[in-house]
């Protein structure tokens, strides 16, 4: 168990759990973990829109710096800029500000090392010992204090990146493109890169008021990018969450597309191409058994990993994989990115679309999906889940399903609740089991309050 981070970096309230004192502690251990030789160290930081960034990003700052480090500025950038930024401008380490979908109120720290990667759990684990220990002992001389530097001209680097996935002679002229960047932190690039590929584009979400991030837009809020599509009779409504490492897409009919549609559609693209290292993709405990199923029936497979995007690039690069992601738009394509990038799954996409020259809500729609339903129970302290009446629910209701369905519960790594997945063929058994094994959390955490 690790006491600060959780399934991606440091997330919590914004001076609740992420405080002055912890963003300090962190930049001084973090640099201290990435301090290897004598060279000249030096950081990346990137952020969001929220407001809590600029405290936040000024302690990571002092930080760093207190130990040696020089930083260098961003601004509001993607996370996979940050990512790839970090081993473009020779970085030891890249630090990216956000809690990605979470309302503002929330903020988080994540963490890439030089090869813009997120840090494993042993490198987490490290860094964790120095914020318990006496930081204060090993700041550096007051010759060795590290300086800051803002750069001004890493929007122009992403978009032209971004550019650089898809092959010169693809362009996206003709389309209409609705654009919802959750006033976060694509909100400069997405448009940009879309119009100058050729597309008409139509920008939603791109006013940044440091308090409405997520709020009503984004992928975890589709319902104005819906309307927009259809207001505008555009062929595809593209949405980016609070810090553009995810998307969902929405067709020209309104409907909503998740990522195990968009893996599919990539992956049944990249395999007609030869393009696929391994012969299937990588997913979470939580992706459809529709989407295995369908990859099956195009000679694919489907690994599948714990939650967390970290754990199925871990499991990608150590089988040689180099397609993978979540239900939730999390689309790593390790040929191009370290990390989930949704502007560029969304290109991807894009491109398929124009080669086909079919509609989206074609090219998109690979399987129907088994009924699945995710309920989330809170719980305030304990451990419910090894609780004796939790552990009969949970079986009886495995027995239950059988082989036709899946039942998948995790604690949450972000937040205090119990998520409690099923799916199966039969959508009333499926039902009724995830209300079964809540109800037995539910009680379980009832008497643990009382």
């Amino acid at each position: 168990m690790r006491k600060y981070f959780g399934t991606d970096g440091i997330r919590g309230l914004a001076n609740g759990v992420i405080t002055p004192e912890l963003a300090l502690k962190v930049g001084q251990a973090a640099g201290l973990v990435f301090q290897r030789g004598d060279h000249r160290h030096r950081v990346v930081i990137g952020k969001d829109t929220r407001l809590s960034g600029y405290m936040i990003e000024t302690a990571l700052i002092a930080g760093f710096t207190s130990v040696g480090m020089d930083v260098l500025q961003l601004g509001p950038m993607p996370t996979p800029a940050v990512a790839m930024l970090t081993r473009s401008m020779r970085a030891d380490i890249g630090v990216m500000i956000s809690a990605s979908h979470n309302a503002y109120e929330d903020n988080g720290i994540k963490l890439f090392g030089p090869d813009g990667f997120k840090l494993s759990d042993e490198v987490e684990r490290e860094i964790e010992t120095l914020l318990d220990g006496q930081l204060h002992k090993r700041l550096a001389g007051s010759l060795d204090i590290g300086r800051a530097k803002r750069i001004e001209s890493v929007h122009a680097r992403y978009i032209e990146f971004a550019k650089r996935t898809l092959p010169r002679q693809v362009t996206l002229d003709g389309l209409r493109v609705v654009v919802d960047c959750a006033n976060g932190a694509g909100y400069r690039v997405a448009p940009e890169t879309l119009w100058e590929l050729g597309a008409e584009v139509i920008a939603i979400g791109v006013e940044p008021d440091g308090f409405n991030i997520n709020r009503g837009v984004g992928s975890t809020a589709p319902a104005a990018l819906t309307a927009k599509v259809r207001e505008l009779r555009a062929d595809i409504g593209i949405a980016l969450d609070g810090d553009a490492d995810r998307v969902l897409i929405v067709d020209e009919k309104g409907h909503t597309v998740d990522g195990d549609q968009l893996m599919a559609v990539v992956a049944r693209s990249w395999k007609e191409d030869e393009r696929l290292t391994k012969p299937g993709l990588v997913a979470t405990i939580m992706s459809n058994l529709g989407l295995e199923r369908y990859l099956g029936g195009i000679g694919l497979t489907l690994a599948r990993t714990a939650v967390g995007d970290r754990y199925v690039l871990e499991h990608m690069r150590e089988h040689g994989y180099n397609l993978g992601g979540e239900q939730s738009g999390h689309i790593i394509m390790s040929d191009y990115a370290t990390t989930g990038d949704g502007l560029v799954a969304a290109l991807q996409v894009l491109s398929v679309v124009q080669r086909q020259g079919r509609p989206v809500s074609e090219v998109c729609h690979c399987f129907d999906p088994l009924p699945q339903i995710l309920r989330n129970v809170c719980y305030s302290s304990g451990e419910p889940l090894e609780h004796e009446s939790v552990v009969s629910a949970i079986a009886e209701a495995r027995a239950r399903l059988g082989n036709s369905g899946r039942l998948v519960i995790r604690p949450s790594g972000t937040e205090p609740v119990i998520r409690v997945m099923a799916e199966g063929d039969d959508r009333s058994l499926v039902s009724t089991v995830v209300d079964e094994v809540v109800d037995a959390v539910a009680r379980v955490s009832a008497k643990a309050a009382a």
